[in-house]
């Protein structure tokens, strides 16, 4: 697939506060990739900001998104399946760990890949990744033992769909900027259809066919999906012919960054506990036992909901407006979560909660764009996100281990729903550390 660019793109200088004219400065750049060189530079603000190219880059990454984040988040299913047949004999807290490296590792590629992204590099890493993914989800069939798991599906899988996910975060903001809150939520809702459609998937293989050939037919779809992402993904701006040092240490003298990168971590330490171990929590309450793995697909389909209307409402109202009282909701879901033991309360929880996450899964990444140059936000993401992502590491197994000391969810629930309070708090902070004010658009 070739990879044209339009005769205005951004200025390798320009930031998204500080407008120029179109042509009023002009610069041969070189493309890491196709090795063209020459290009129009102008304003960033000359972005398409829709149109059918721009679209379509967001229809491929949530392809991507589908098949990565959605797989990933269907690690509930897995969970509880390693719990009572493949891997029965091991604790809750060391199965864990297969899941934690997944999260961790969607998001620990970011500083390495936001480099790259940043020198022109994109659609030939993404490539690489989709192979990974694939042959990891066949290989994943094969394990027989733990280590096996924790590297096809921890690191492998890991891996390939942190790559997946660096370029769509990265990739979306070149055709966006007003509507960028909304783009980014249509980016994410990938993460919600597929994590609604593979535990679904998953459940019925499993109870009709092998383990083998669950991941054999979900490795087919998963293919699929990422077909789409290879033929449609593809970069508007220019590479920055200086990408700088591989980590600017001089984006952590803001203080508004260090705060909101905090924040990212602090809630990532237990963000994810509910949605891992919502389904084992229904079987352990003796809920039906295919209501109880529906729960994950009811709460990622419920985050749909809050991915695209807090995509509509943060470019209207500002993403960390949006983000506060959505994690707030998160928080209280969290703590609320472990007391939850028939029917209607667990449906109300995973609805609730897959709302309100979904929230602050679409736009995490929106206020990182306004901290800094357009042309950077490959770098000040990626930064970000691996920050982020030993949050996610972190936190699954912890709780697993409150879990294997207690015998019950709700001491769970308490380390967990304080962690996201914990981040609320410190959004705020960031807010007001942005805007200097108490109220405005942030």
């Amino acid at each position: 697939m070739t990879d044209p660019r339009p005769s205005s793109v951004a200025s390798s200088t320009a930031t998204a506060h500080t407008p120029r004219a179109a042509g009023s400065m002009k610069s041969p750049v070189g493309d890491a990739e196709t090795g063209a060189a020459g290009a129009n530079v102008a304003d960033v603000d000359d972005c398409p900001d829709g149109g059918l190219r721009a679209w379509l880059v967001v229809l491929g990454v949530s392809s991507g998104i589908c098949t990565t984040f959605g797989f990933v988040n269907a690690w509930g299913i897995f969970q509880a399946y390693y719990e009572q047949y493949a891997l029965r004999d091991m604790s809750p807290s060391d199965i864990a760990w297969i899941g934690s490296v997944q999260y961790a590792l969607v998001f620990m590629p970011g500083l390495a890949f936001g480099r790259l992204f940043d020198m022109g590099y994109l659609r030939l890493p993404v490539g690489l990744a989709s192979a990974l993914l694939v042959a990891c989800t066949f290989l994943t069939g094969e394990c027989t033992e733990f280590w096996h798991f924790l590297l096809c599906q921890g690191f492998g899988i890991g891996l390939a769909c942190g790559i997946v996910f660096s370029a769509g975060a990265g990739v979306v903001a070149h055709w966006f900027k007003k509507n960028l809150g909304l783009a980014l939520a249509c980016m994410a809702s990938g993460s919600s259809i597929g994590g609604t459609i593979f535990p679904i998937i998953l459940r019925n293989l499993i109870e009709t066919q092998s383990f083998q050939w669950t991941l054999r037919i979900t490795g087919f779809i998963v293919a699929a999906f990422l077909l789409v992402l290879n033929l449609t993904i593809q970069r508007r701006l220019p590479a920055n012919p200086h990408p700088g040092p591989f980590i600017d240490v001089d984006m952590f003298k803001s203080a508004t960054y260090v705060v909101y990168c905090l924040s990212l971590f602090v809630s990532f330490l237990g963000l994810y506990t509910c949605l891992t171990y919502l389904s084992l929590s229904g079987l352990l309450a003796g809920v039906d036992p295919d209501l109880s793995f529906y729960l994950l697909s009811i709460a990622n389909a419920c985050s749909l909901v809050g991915r695209l209307g807090g995509g509509v409402l943060a470019d209207r109202f500002g993403a960390m407006n949006v983000m506060i009282p959505g994690t707030l909701v998160a928080g209280v879901m969290t703590y609320a979560w472990p007391f939850a033991k028939t029917k209607g309360p667990l449906v109300a929880v995973a609805v609730l909660y897959g709302i309100s996450s979904g929230i602050f899964v679409a736009i995490m990444a929106q206020p990182l764009v306004r901290m800094g140059k357009v042309t950077e936000v490959g770098m000040r993401t990626g930064m970000a996100f691996t920050i982020m992502s030993f949050g996610a590491l972190a936190g699954p197994p912890i709780s697993g281990a409150i879990f294997d000391r207690t015998g019950k969810f709700e001491d769970v629930g308490y380390y967990a729903g304080s962690t996201v309070m914990g981040s609320v708090v410190l959004m705020i902070i960031a807010r007001q550390l942005l805007l200097g004010k108490l109220f405005g658009h942030a």
